[in-house]
């Protein structure tokens, strides 16, 4: 009797392997974000007492999940053992505009430095013409045989070596990768800070796709780098990491993927978030008064000023702001936008009249008047890469802000909605929130940057960045200090 089983078609497989081949890969997706998502409620808890109270902590430092700045520490006792540390940047602070990176050493080890621990820094050459005011216990490495500003890490490695000879160093640290991997598995006692990851830096890539106009093509280097640079690197990362003894993240996002997607051991990442110089960033009524005079803004005059800062990029998301303001204007005169910094946007932002006023770079007490002279502070930014020290800043000085809602952002810095406001990166959205903005007022913004304030004390000052870090790197030196409190 023949069979009564049908035979499959030739082609069943071939649509079985189809339709997993492109439902697994967004499956898994979803779920990742679906775990990101609830994860993110359960850490911004965590992250912030101003939101939710929480019990005091105590216990082994190194499984902390949490920001280390949310800690208790003491800046007036002082460190119960002072180390000899050793530092790795690309390059050191001496010109008018540093970056994000030479900010955070020269601010950390500085405060190190004035806590007792002998601090060396090994970095790239000087400008010979530039002044470096003189700090007690911090003694700068830079190395020759390059033009200022060009790292060579294997002229600060034997500059290091030589120090390391004299009295070893209690611990190493490299912000990020200033010391290759390939030296760094040498170092059992070496913590290295993240700036920026490549898995980060992919995020970027396609937020910066989606402003694209329609009908406006893709850059033809668009997939070229993607897949030929940009994944390659994220498998290279999450490789190479691993040699790192101790991984310091700078926002709880960048701590989860370094543990969920890098793999590196719960126990070897620490968040720590960024801190600035809370002492310079402050709320002054007469710098105010005075800095919205010179825009000609009177004392008793209704006008929202927003504010923005930093390299005038694509990247930085001017794009956005241009067009997001530009239609703010049509229906609104009583609105101004102030944007501090230099680049490509500057002209650009130009055209837009009266109700722009473009500052140009500006030094350290120009930006207190700045921060100081504005309703709110806007960061439109296409990469959702660390935690923007601009934000900090402008928090400190007493303003809400208005950012792009990526994890980093939206779990570590916007973490209650009295602090802001916060937009998916599209023209659309960031014009629908600054005309929600400017429909509260003055007064209400002043309420949600006094709140800001209270926040960015608790969790963004130096002070607490450089005691988080002090304490770390006695834990790494001796796990008797590893125990909290």
């Amino acid at each position: 009797m023949p069979s009564q089983t049908k035979r499959k078609k030739p082609y069943s497989h071939f649509r079985l392997r189809k339709f997993l081949f492109f439902t697994v890969p967004f499956t898994i997706l979803a779920l990742f974000l679906l775990r990101t998502s609830s994860s993110s409620s359960s850490t911004a808890s965590v992250s912030s007492s101003y939101t939710t109270y929480q019990p005091p902590w105590f216990g082994d430092l190194q499984t902390a999940q949490f920001p280390w700045n949310r800690l208790a520490f003491s800046l007036t006792n002082p460190p119960p053992k002072t180390l000899k540390l050793a530092v790795f940047s690309r390059k050191w602070p001496t010109g008018p505009n540093p970056g994000g990176m030479e900010r955070h050493a020269f601010t950390l080890y500085t405060a190190l430095a004035r806590r007792g621990h002998r601090v060396h820094v090994f970095t790239s050459s000087l400008d010979p013409f530039l002044k470096t005011d003189k700090i007690i216990n911090l003694k700068i490495h830079p190395h020759g045989d390059a033009e200022s500003g060009k790292w060579r890490y294997n002229k600060a490695w034997e500059l290091y070596q030589e120090e390391n000879q004299k009295q070893p160093f209690d611990v190493i640290h490299s912000e990020s990768v200033a010391l290759p991997y390939w030296k760094a598995r040498e170092v059992p006692n070496l913590a290295v800070t993240w700036h920026g990851i490549a898995l980060e830096s992919l995020h970027s890539s396609i937020y910066q796709d989606l402003i694209r106009k329609p009908g406006e093509p893709r850059l033809q280097s668009f997939n070229a780098s993607l897949y030929s640079a940009v994944l390659p690197k994220i498998l290279d990362e999450i490789r190479f990491f691993n040699n790192y003894a101790h991984h310091i993240a700078i926002s709880d996002s960048c701590g989860e993927m370094l543990r969920d997607v890098y793999q590196i051991p719960e126990k070897r990442v620490h968040v720590i978030f960024n801190g600035v110089d809370e002492n310079g960033f402050t709320s002054d009524k007469k710098l105010r008064s005075l800095f919205r005079s010179k825009l000609g803004i009177q004392e008793n005059s209704s006008a929202i000023v927003l504010g923005a800062a930093g390299r005038l990029v694509k990247d930085k998301g001017h794009p956005l702001l241009f067009e997001a303001f530009e239609k703010l204007i049509e229906t609104h005169s009583n609105v101004h936008l102030v944007v501090a910094g230099s680049g490509p946007w500057e002209q650009r932002y130009k055209k837009l009249g009266d109700q722009v006023t473009v500052l140009g770079s500006l030094n350290p007490n120009e930006l207190k008047g700045f921060y100081n002279g504005i309703d709110i502070f806007v960061n439109p930014t296409l990469r959702p890469q660390g935690l923007d020290l601009t934000l900090m800043e402008a928090m400190l000085s007493g303003k809400p802000v208005m950012a792009s809602r990526y994890p980093s952002i939206k779990r570590s810095v916007v973490v209650n909605d009295e602090f802001g406001f916060m937009f998916a990166p599209n023209v659309e959205a960031l014009t629908t929130v600054m005309e929600v903005a400017v429909a509260e007022g003055a007064e209400r913004l002043a309420e949600r940057g006094r709140k800001c304030k209270e926040y960015a004390a608790e969790m963004f000052t130096a002070s607490k960045m450089a005691l988080a870090y002090e304490k770390l790197f006695l834990c790494i030196k001796d796990e008797r200090f590893c125990i909290y409190p």
